[in-house]
């Protein structure tokens, strides 16, 4: 019915240090370090490099004990709020709330058992501080995995939507639920009887292993895609074999793509043809570079000639129309000024820069 609220507006508001999940929050972007666990320095100069290509949340592996101080350090000097990221050990779980960590991310498939659970809720309750119930497929609890009169989007679900009512049970409700698969179409089933079930609980979206950058992105995207505009989504990760600013720059070309959230510059291109008469893909590339770490959501086209360059992207910002080795830069589809080819990158980012 027009104007219902769709589920991300529903679900409960969650804080993770001070970026708020759920309730009709914007959907937050966030990615995990692949810096060496022990190194602070290292994982802090990614931060860095995360937070200024727009990522609001990140998530550290603490596989050892011998990590903890590590992440401390980490926690106490982020300008961003950690999430602690734990398997197999309840013990580590614990003293990460204890650390600094701004939310814990448990697996139930693997934590240990509802008794180290609590534990954990108890650490988590004192820190104040959220939990994130990760499920994934490839590490189901033995006896849900088993069980062959369910499909896995309903063992996922199921698993998720037990441990949500086991922690709610025990008075624990600042809880966020994930239940990846890296199949695309298995991980929109799952989040969509997730929103069903649990319509209150603020949901983390994301296909896992997705794979390198340009598979990745594309099964990300689809799957992704599909739940963010039925509403069912508030935090995502666009997970990437691939450097981590790369998956914080796909998460918002996919939100601005849905015209959820902008942040940055969108590149508009042709796919050249026979009238194209410059090098058009290197032209693109080299913008794409150059306006990567702009803070400002324009609209850049590069059109390979002039049957689709002012016209077509006359709602851009700011643009080039190439011909025979030239190009007319143009803004809201009037030109501005005549470059020869060499010139036209540096004559693009000059008019940005005068916007």
């Amino acid at each position: 019915m027009p104007g219902a609220a769709k589920p991300n507006e529903l679900t409960r508001r969650v804080m993770v240090g001070g970026v708020p999940l759920g309730g009709g929050a914007p959907v937050a972007v966030q990615s995990m370090l692949n810096a060496p666990a022990d190194d602070a320095a290292a994982n802090l100069a990614q931060i860095d490099a995360l937070a200024q290509a727009g990522c609001e949340i990140v998530r550290m592996a603490i596989p050892r004990k011998d990590c903890l101080d590590t992440f401390a350090a980490v926690c106490e000097r982020s300008p961003l709020p950690v999430v602690a990221d734990i398997h197999f050990s309840a013990d580590i779980a614990i003293e990460a709330a204890r650390r600094g960590a701004a939310k814990l991310r448990i697996n139930p498939g693997n934590i240990g058992g509802l008794a180290k659970t609590d534990a954990v809720l108890d650490a988590a309750g004192e820190a104040g501080i959220p939990i994130r119930i990760g499920v994934n497929a490839g590490s189901l609890d033995n006896d849900l995995a088993a069980r062959d009169d369910l499909t896995l989007p309903e063992k996922l679900a199921r698993s998720a939507a037990d441990y949500v009512r086991h922690c709610e049970g025990r008075g624990f409700h600042d809880l966020v639920v994930s239940a990846k698969a890296h199949d695309v179409m298995t991980t929109v089933r799952t989040y969509r009887l997730l929103s069903e079930e649990l319509p209150h609980v603020p949901l983390h979206i994301g296909v896992t292993e997705a794979g390198t950058t340009f598979q990745g992105v594309i099964k990300s995207a689809s799957g992704l895609g599909i739940l963010l505009e039925e509403g069912i989504g508030d935090t995502l990760r666009i997970s990437l074999t691939d450097d981590p600013v790369t998956e914080v720059r796909a998460c918002w070309t996919l939100l601005a793509a849905l015209d959820l959230r902008r942040r940055g510059p969108e590149l508009v291109s042709c796919p050249t043809c026979g009238r194209c008469q410059v090098d058009l893909i290197a032209l693109a590339r080299e913008v794409e570079e150059r306006i990567a770490g702009l803070g400002k959501p324009l609209k850049v086209a590069v059109m390979g000639c002039v049957v689709n360059g002012p016209g077509e992207a006359a709602d851009a910002d700011i643009g080039v129309a190439c011909g025979k080795g030239s190009g007319a830069v143009f803004s809201k589809g009037a030109v501005v000024r005549k470059v020869e080819e060499s010139a036209i990158v540096d004559a693009l980012m000059e008019e940005i820069g005068r916007l």
